[in-house]
């Protein structure tokens, strides 16, 4: 069966400008970290996809390395993306990153320009895109000059196989750089990437102040804290979890009492609210337009609908505010 949109796609997804450049990503965007590997069903992956894109998520974010294996993601994605969304190209924000490990060899990881360009040229392949709308710097590389390294984000862009460029994992003070690097170049920084939830607040200590200032966009990947802030964990570890199982992302051990209790309490607040805890998380990441989007990871389609639910009330109060502060333990 062909595919067709939904035609009212558009009509209540809220699409944030990013940082000071032109482009406007959605609210909630898909990644495709877990779930679009070689190892899962391509089935459920096309269904996730046209479920997201039907509901107005026109981003889709990818990296050289998902999987597993390494790369399988974006293949997927290109099957997916030929088959169904061929039409659609130009409604879509399609991002890639480098620098995490993806293969062997001194090339295949970290930020050199060798390893950044010769991992594009092939995450395109993969994809069978001419060209991504984001291509990040996966992680900040100690090893190799920033200047380098940005100087080949801004390669990506003169060569037409990026349209904007960013950064991802990087501290406050290389961003800084980074930003200052990319400037003077004349390809802008357009985005952080960043690991931002209620359990993962490191963005706030300096690296939220520093894209402020710089007028630079920022993406929450994990804002669920990989399932710990959705109703999945509020009472056991259900077989077919991640935790469940092999991750190295999530295991049972990282399930402790003390945050299960605090997820807990969240959840009564969600509730009080009329949301699911999912639904609290993603508010709470997108509250007072401080992050451009929130990056979900899904692996059924009634979780994408979920998140999106959460778009229909991202206010707080204060005293609500208050109260995830004590849950949290930060008041």
């Amino acid at each position: 069966m062909v595919y067709a949109a939904n035609e009212a796609r558009y009509d209540s997804m809220p699409y944030n400008r990013t940082g000071k450049s032109g482009l406007k990503l959605p609210a909630v965007s898909l990644g495709l970290w877990h779930n679009f590997g070689g190892v899962d069903t391509i089935e459920n992956g096309v269904r996730l996809v046209r479920r997201a894109f039907d509901l107005g998520i026109t981003h889709f974010d990818l990296a050289n390395n998902y999987g597993p294996p390494p790369g399988s993601a974006e293949e997927t994605f290109g099957r997916i993306l030929k088959a169904d969304l061929a039409p659609y190209r130009d409604e879509l924000i399609i991002s890639t990153k480098a620098g995490y490990r993806m293969g062997p060899g001194p090339y295949g990881e970290r930020g050199s320009r060798k390893s950044m360009l010769s991992s594009l040229d092939q995450s395109l392949k993969r994809l069978g895109l001419d060209y991504v709308d984001i291509f990040y710097s996966h992680r900040y590389d100690a090893e190799t000059p920033l200047e380098e390294t940005m100087s080949a984000l801004d390669q990506a862009v003169r060569q037409g196989k990026a349209l904007y460029v960013g950064i991802s994992n990087y501290g406050p003070e290389e961003t800084r750089k980074a930003v200052t690097i990319l400037r003077e170049l004349g390809t802008p920084c357009l985005i952080h990437q960043v690991h931002y939830s209620m359990y993962e607040r490191r963005f706030e200590r300096g690296l939220q102040q520093v894209l402020g200032e710089e007028g630079v966009g920022s993406i929450a990947y994990s804002p669920l804290a990989r399932g710990l802030l959705t109703d999945r964990y509020l009472e056991s570890i259900p077989a077919d979890s991640r935790a469940a199982g092999q991750s190295v992302f999530l295991k049972r051990e990282d399930i402790t009492e003390e945050k299960l209790g605090k997820s807990r309490l969240l959840n009564k607040l969600a509730q009080e609210r009329g949301q699911t805890l999912a639904q609290l998380a993603i508010a709470w990441v997108l509250r007072q337009g401080r992050v451009t989007s929130a990056l979900i990871g899904a692996s059924k389609e009634h979780q994408i609908d979920d998140v999106v639910g959460a778009l229909q009330r991202l206010d707080f109060s204060q005293e609500e505010l208050d109260t995830i502060e004590r849950i949290l333990g930060n008041a």
